[in-house]
């Protein structure tokens, strides 16, 4: 037979209600005691109003008792707006309010939930109360009933209701309508409407209902009814965690429940850790049933993930569930502001740090309303430090810091009292500012009308007008000058200027001020910087310049190639502009050059100012060959120097330019030029390797200094040498370069070659063979002779050889007149003479272009 239903607990009667809450509600509602009032000259709150839950029907009251200098006028506000006297409130002599019957919003009367503040004011001025929030007891149906559950003897049954109300509601659990023993330590009881049974028995089947209470009311879930079979199989299982913590959000001073439930055969061992790996510590700490965590008055250190493992004994199997627990706390101060006294005309400054979780929000008031930063007010540090500057009477008042969060709130106050000393001058008196130059403001004024015998001099205070008063500097003015001239300004910019007049005994108050704007001025040159950014891009940077939009202006960017007369732009920025890339620096200089037929030399032409390309050209132009003009494109030169200019320019004309020489040199890659046009060659066998050439070159430079040191050594016969060798040289196979005027010429076929082809020798390889005379910087001791002068021929000593293969020219007219600057490129003999250059042909050939073989890539 089931045991008789108990009685669940129902809140008192009303009348009992108020009973228990007199002594409590005694010490606010007597008057605090007379001295209370009037030792402290300093109005703040000695009791201010908390949050609390009313019944409605029910009286609340809310506590008010302050502190200062009487008479003290104290008022209350909801929602902002002040509460007038009526019969349904009464305002107690303490200050506290007392409202009668609190309701709500039915049948068109007004609700009295909301937002509370008790008001207190005197001749210093005025405070406010924190906001207490008042709300009506309530009481939802259950959203969550216990399910029915089937379990197995030794196993573990979990029952849970959730229901919302204010207050908080109380659950307790009933079985077959009778409440659970709370002392059976198999039961398990959570705060947040859990009931857990471990080690289950066949006598805890039944039927189990959920009981919540309040204030306001009680309220019964359903039933559930709870089955347990017979004993388990004794088999295996791994273990595995039911239910997990879940993620809490508290206040300090509340208690965390994380539930974790875990079964598994054998029953495995329930263990807590935190996952930043931090201890959960002891105190406060204890764990409820078989592996639920309690922590008990929480703090903001006990924020954290917390992780639940449930472990299978003696191995390393294990099964994790984890939530989070935040902690919030309401908003408190580290520093209260402090009560100052400040001359007149001088700065006061409050702080106000406070701390709590999440960081509250730091609000100002002045007797009691909101004071936002303007005028001579700043804020700072996230509003924690106040700061008024030039004080005078209508700054004497209580300021209030307001510290909030979603946590709560807290208030704290200080009163500014501004001195003013007897005697002192009045304000200077028509202040006026002239702007002069872009730099300079010319400001006067006249002396003040009363108490002007004491000044000692005056301060001008100075600060660009969109800037705070706390970027002002001040200039000293002797007592006897009414006009200062203020140097160093910035061009087109907005000043604000007061002044004030000085004594011993302190300053006077400060003029109105007065705006002035300084002349404008063609802006400054640009910070520039360049960056190469490939072959042919450079990347142009500089600061930007938002204000030369304001005067109609921007910036003019002009580039060139340094050998180049002309500039390319403007190219025309906007003054936003910060950066401007410029690209295909390597596009092409195009120009023309002559070929003939299809009948291909070597001989190359200086082309643009970018580079030189080598043509293709006919050493003896076929009879009625036809001569073509060739447009060729050529790349840039990776060594080109560019030139590049910015300036910045407004309403008033162009600044001074910034200019910046930058090369591609490092960015780029030089390529082999490919002829402009397709030379095809008479006979294939004409191709000769450069190698060969080169290895031709070193033979018969060999043979050569044999043969010097056979002439020297050997035979002395003396030849003189005086024919017209004009008819004895072919003519010129290829231009000299300008900077060679010496021309050393090698047969290395002789006459029995003399129909073979001409090669082309690389210039850069010729060099390497025969350096410059003057590279090492050694003059040419041989002396300057006339290659016309007939002692030459006189004196000239050559050796008769008999060696077919090899003929001879010392040129000594070029050799003597300038060092040797290059080599030449080889030249075929002529039918009818040796291999050598005839004068009048020398001087034809070194008016001829540079020589620069293209390679032929063989």
């Amino acid at each position: 037979m089931a045991a008789p239903r108990a009685a669940p607990p129902r809140s008192p009667p009303a009348p009992r209600r108020l009973r228990l809450l007199l002594p409590l509600l005694l010490p606010l509602l007597l008057p605090a005691p007379s001295d209370g009032l009037g030792h402290s000259a300093e109005l703040a709150f000695a009791v201010e109003p908390s949050d609390d839950v009313a019944v409605p029907g029910q009286p609340i009251v809310l506590g008010c008792r302050v502190e200062g200098t009487p008479p003290v006028r104290i008022t209350w506000r909801k929602n902002g707006v002040e509460l007038l006297e009526s019969t349904h409130s009464t305002l107690l002599a303490n200050g506290s309010l007392m409202i009668h019957h609190f309701r709500l919003d039915r049948g068109g009367s007004p609700s009295d939930e909301g937002d509370y503040e008790c008001v207190a004011q005197n001749r210093f001025g005025l405070v406010v109360s924190r906001k207490a929030r008042i709300q009506a007891a309530t009481m939802s149906d259950f959203h969550v009933h216990p399910q029915a559950t089937v379990g197995e003897e030794g196993g573990v049954a979990r029952f849970q209701c959730q229901i919302h109300g204010l207050p908080k509601p109380l659950i307790t659990w009933e079985k077959n309508r009778v409440p659970i023993d709370t002392d059976n330590e198999r039961y398990t009881l959570l705060p947040k409407g859990v009931l857990q049974i471990t080690g289950l028995r066949a006598e805890d089947s039944g039927v189990f209902h959920c009981v919540a209470s309040n204030i306001a009311s009680v309220r019964v879930s359903h039933g559930a009814r709870l089955t347990v079979s017979g004993s388990g199989s004794g088999a295996y299982k791994e273990p595995m965690i039911l239910v997990g913590p879940e993620n809490l959000t508290l206040t300090v001073h509340q208690t965390a429940v994380l539930e974790c439930v875990a079964t598994g055969n054998p029953r495995p061992i329930v263990s807590w850790s935190r996952l930043d790996g931090r201890p959960i510590g002891v105190e406060g700490i204890q764990v409820l049933g078989t592996g639920n965590l309690i922590i008990s008055d929480v703090t903001v250190q006990h924020s954290g993930v917390y992780v639940c493992a449930a472990n299978r004994p003696g191995t390393r199997v294990r099964r994790t569930a984890q939530g989070r627990l935040v902690v919030q706390a309401p908003a408190e101060f580290v520093q209260h502001p402090q009560s100052i006294s400040r001359p007149a005309g001088t700065t006061a400054m409050f702080t106000c740090q406070a701390q709590g979780e999440p960081p509250p929000h730091v609000t100002w008031l002045k007797n009691g309303q909101v004071l936002g930063p303007g005028g001579h007010v700043r804020l700072k540090n996230n509003n924690s430090t106040l700061t008024i500057s030039g004080i005078g009477p209508e700054d004497e008042a209580i300021y209030q810091c307001v510290a909030e969060n979603s946590a709560g709130s807290s208030q704290a106050s200080a009163r500014l009292t501004v001195l003013w000393a007897e005697g002192l001058p009045g304000p200077p008196l028509n202040v006026q500012a002239v702007s002069l130059s872009p730099t300079e403001v010319r400001v006067s004024w006249n002396e003040p009308l009363v108490n002007t015998k004491e000044i000692i001099g005056y301060v001008l205070h100075i600060r660009k007008a969109a800037d705070p008063p706390e970027l002002e500097y001040q200039e000293a003015v002797s007592k006897n000058t009414f006009q200062h001239l203020v140097s160093d300004l910035e061009p087109s910019t907005a000043y604000s200027f007061y002044i004030k007049a000085y004594t011993p005994r302190g300053a006077s108050s400060a003029s109105a001020p007065v705006l002035a704007s300084t002349l404008g001025e063609a802006p400054a040159p640009p910070p520039l910087s360049v960056r190469v950014l490939g072959g042919s891009s450079l990347q142009l940077l500089w600061e930007p310049w938002p204000r030369l939009a304001q005067h109609e202006g921007g910036f003019k960017l002009f580039y060139r190639p340094a050998s180049r007369a002309s500039f390319t732009g403007p190219v025309l920025l906007p003054a936003t502009a910060s950066s401007y890339n410029l690209s295909q620096l390597g596009e092409a200089d195009t120009d023309h050059a002559w070929g003939a037929g299809q009948g291909c030399g070597a001989w190359c032409q200086e082309v643009g100012r970018r580079g030189s390309v080598c043509f293709p050209a006919a050493t003896e132009l076929p009879v009625g060959a036809e001569v073509t003009q060739h447009s060729t494109t050529f790349p840039s030169d990776p060594t080109t120097v560019y030139e590049v200019k910015l300036l910045a320019y407004n309403q008033h004309g162009e600044g001074n330019a910034t200019v910046r020489f930058v090369s591609l040199r490092g960015a780029s890659e030089r390529t082999a030029l490919s002829p402009p046009c397709d030379c095809r060659k008479e006979e294939p066998t004409n191709q000769t390797s450069t190698t060969g050439i080169v290895i031709g070159i070193h033979i018969g430079v060999t043979c050569i200094i044999f043969c010097v040191l056979f002439l020297l050594f050997g035979q002395r016969g003396r030849v003189l040498l005086c024919k017209d060798v004009e008819n004895q040289l072919s003519p010129p196979q290829g231009p000299r370069s300008p900077r060679d005027p010496s021309i050393l010429a090698l047969n290395g076929a002789g006459r029995g070659e003399r129909g073979r082809d001409k090669k082309r020798v690389d210039m850069k390889e010729l060099e390497q063979l025969f350096p410059p005379a003057g590279a090492a910087g050694q003059p040419d001791p041989r002396p300057v002779q006339d290659p016309g002068d007939p002692a030459l021929c006189e004196e000239t000593q050559f050796s008769m050889l008999p060696l077919e293969g090899f003929s001879l020219l010392e040129e000594m007219t070029s050799e003597a007149k300038a060092p040797f600057a290059g080599p030449a490129a080889a030249l075929p003999p002529q039918d009818g003479g040796p291999g050598f250059l005839s004068e009048g042909q020398a001087t034809r050939a070194s008016t001829a272009p540079a020589a620069q073989p293209a390679h032929s890539g063989q």
